[in-house]
């Protein structure tokens, strides 16, 4: 028997050629008298038609518009959002047209309204993952890789977005040239806005400048010696090298490397180098951006650093700017790019009162203290030159510091323990400064660092604690989700509280074992809404014990005299 091949004329939209060739068809036996004797012909015939038609089924039900429909709705987004000019409109049709091996375009007026009124473009990139998927265009797993491949076609080039960011700034101020970047960033679907907003968020109240307090949902929870790690991989001919470096911005991906085509970034000269600026795909509050050196250099903080978080605030005056420590547990989750966080957002931190003042000579003009939070911070604002020589001025003093009484080692068999984290905000014509103690010793007591989450928290978040939640913004790992609200059920009696079940190092709940019996130990919860509340609250209270956990100088009579100690080895005096 024979099966007639379609003409290419006469197939189904999206019909591809260099796909496998038709399944076996016969349509006759649908349609005319079976004169087969053989009973077991005939079954096959019918099986093998009832086989292509769950074929043709599945591959037609996962995309909900066809792809020509598609590319249509494409080109009236990247019209409205992505600045995709009218005279590129049928050069970008025949790009697509090629992209999804398609020989010709949508028949009609194509309806694209939902295409030109979306916040964000979710569920055209859902389509073009699901026809991708259908129609093998793309290694199975690859198909958001090469969702983001299409949305970076329809973008304006690198070149194209640095002029236009000059342009707005030029013409209508910073302020509106950093909203272009970012509705790009968000509309082409670099930056994840809808995956963000699933992300848990609540504010504690702690009676003074409050915490914000996040479960992410969206990255996976890192390990400090994987992150320390990073200091001496081995620099092999990996491309791009990190997942900061300049070569990401239209990097296709790969099954370990994330996709990067639809990225954009904007150049910048900090302290007389080449950085760029791009937002982060994952923004932990608004606007959260990040500045990166073009050259892959490992995170340093030094006596040059305060230049370039100045020369940042000067081309982005509304943002604030900081650095993560550059060692291991009081750094950040990437060590081996030097690289800044900022963004619009007003940390917890940044409203913190001074508690105690001090004044120097050299600095007449600056208003300085220590400040009333958590951790360790001084905070000093003033003219910009008066503002950088004292941050380079404690920056490295800081580096040399020693106070045993306090548990500070500056170094141990030559090994660095001190490091800080400068953050910065421009107010006005000042320039305001706050400066991070940290120190990342170990010892026996506390083996993953004195300064470090002490283990009674590490149920909660065993991550360093780098710059944004050093600042009071907590980012919790996803695991919480789920291992809360089971918490909560024991708490209420919802489920039953099994002490032997919970010691095996295999129960989901085994890293919350003394935390259950500590809640179950104040009375079970009347209702599932008061055991969340009680949950809640235990997280908030260990979030500000994990902050107390991170300071170099306690607030105690010991921890006073040692910072002020610090402060007067560098001619500071108590006003």
């Amino acid at each position: 028997m024979r099966y007639n091949k379609r003409a290419e004329s006469e197939r189904e939209p999206g019909g591809i050629a260099t796909l496998s060739p038709p399944p076996f068809k016969a349509p006759h036996i649908l349609k005319f008298p079976l004169y087969y004797s053989d009973r077991a012909t005939m079954f096959a015939l019918l099986l093998c038609a009832a086989q292509n038609a769950r074929q043709t089924q599945t591959q037609r039900k996962d995309p909900k518009m066809s792809p020509e429909l598609l590319i249509e709705n494409l080109l009236a987004y990247a019209k409205c959002h992505l600045f995709l000019p009218e005279e590129d409109e049928i050069y970008m049709r025949n790009v697509l047209l090629s992209h999804f091996r398609l020989s010709s375009p949508y028949q009609g007026e194509a309806d694209t309204a939902e295409a030109e009124n979306a916040d964000v473009p979710d569920a055209l990139m859902g389509e073009i993952a699901a026809f991708a998927k259908s129609a093998r265009l793309c290694e199975e797993g690859a198909e958001e890789r090469f969702a983001a491949n299409v949305f970076g076609l329809l973008m304006p080039r690198p070149s194209k977005v640095n002029e236009e960011f000059s342009r707005i700034r030029e013409r209508e101020g910073t302020s509106k040239a950093s909203d272009y970047l970012y509705s790009l960033s968000v509309k082409s679907g670099y930056v994840q806005k809808t995956a963000i907003a699933r992300n848990l968020k609540w504010n504690y109240d702690d009676g003074k400048s409050g915490l914000e307090i996040t479960v992410n949902l969206s990255k996976p929870e890192k390990n400090n010696k994987d992150i320390a790690k990073l200091l001496t991989a081995p620099k092999g001919n990996k491309y791009p090298s990190c997942a900061l470096c300049k070569e990401n911005e239209g990097f296709e991906g790969s099954a370990t490397h994330p996709p990067r085509r639809n990225l954009r970034t904007i150049k910048l000269t900090l302290g007389g180098e080449k950085w760029f600026l791009q937002y982060s795909p994952y923004a932990y509050y608004e606007e959260h951006c990040i500045a990166i050196n073009e050259e892959h250099v490992p995170m340093h903080v030094d006596a040059n650093t305060p230049a370039k978080l100045l020369d940042f605030v000067e081309v982005l005056p509304h943002y604030f700017i900081g650095s993560n420590a550059s060692l291991p547990i009081v750094g950040g989750s990437i060590l081996d790019h030097e690289h800044f966080q900022g963004g619009k957002h007003l940390m917890p931190m940044h409203h913190a009162p001074i508690r105690t003042r001090y004044a120097h000579p050299a600095f007449p003009h600056l208003t300085f203290g220590i400040l009333d939070w958590y951790n360790s911070a001084v905070r000093f604002e003033g003219p910009r030159d008066e503002a950088e020589a004292c941050a380079a001025k404690i920056i490295e003093a800081w580096k040399t510091f020693d106070c045993p009484a306090c548990s500070i080692l500056s170094r141990t068999d030559g090994t660095p323990h001190n490091a800080c984290s400068p953050i910065l905000r421009k107010i006005g014509d000042k320039y305001s400064f706050t400066i991070i103690l940290r120190n990342n010793r170990t010892d026996e007591k506390y083996p993953d660092g004195i300064f470090h989450v002490h283990p009674e928290h590490l149920n909660i978040k065993s991550e360093g604690i780098g710059l944004i939640e050093a600042m009071g913004l907590f980012i919790l790992p996803p695991r919480l989700k789920r291992q809360l609200a089971a918490i909560a059920d024991i708490l209420c009696g919802n489920a039953e509280y099994d002490e032997t079940a919970l010691n095996a190092p295999e129960n989901d709940l085994y890293l919350h074992r003394n935390m259950i019996k500590t809640l179950l130990s104040e009375g079970r919860a009347a209702s599932k809404e008061e055991a969340e509340a009680r949950v809640k609250d235990y997280v908030n209270k260990t979030c500000a014990a994990i902050l107390d956990n991170t300071a170099v100088f306690k607030n105690d009579e010991t921890g006073r005299q040692g910072f002020d100690a610090f402060l007067r080895s560098m001619g500071f005096e108590e006003v």
